[in-house]
């Protein structure tokens, strides 16, 4: 029986990714951070809920992680007599973040690397059967 291909110039752990970090990686604080670095002064939170299509429930307690991690930084204040909660992502969230995004740009041009390359998806060597 035939080994699949593995290349023997590829290091070990190639596909690790260990940059990706687990805070970063659930949709929704994913999202939270994109908005957040894209909006450098920083979000009120009404309007980084509607970004995010969150509830207030759930945007609250995604910020209360980031904000544990020391990614986000929330200040309260008043606007026409009605008390905000502005959020801004920290300078150490920021590059964090950014740190975050270039690993999975690896990832993509990957992935998008072995879709453009028919011979990637070619089939099994001889003698191999589905179980």
């Amino acid at each position: 029986m035939t080994q699949p291909d593995v290349r023997p110039d590829e290091p070990t752990g190639r596909f690790a990714y260990e940059g990706l970090e687990r805070i970063f990686h659930e949709k929704a604080r994913l999202g939270i951070m994109t908005s957040l670095v894209t909006h450098s002064r920083g979000l009120v939170f009404g309007d980084l809920k509607d970004l995010c299509q969150l509830t207030d429930g759930n945007l609250s307690r995604h910020l209360q992680i980031l904000h544990e991690a020391g990614f986000v930084e929330i200040w309260k204040g008043f606007h026409k007599k009605r008390p905000q909660t502005l959020c801004r992502v920290t300078e150490r969230g920021r590059r964090r973040f950014l740190e975050y995004i270039n690993v999975l740009e690896t990832v993509v041009h990957d992935a998008m690397k072995a879709a453009a390359d028919p011979a990637a998806g070619g089939g099994l060597a001889e003698g191999w059967s589905p179980v």
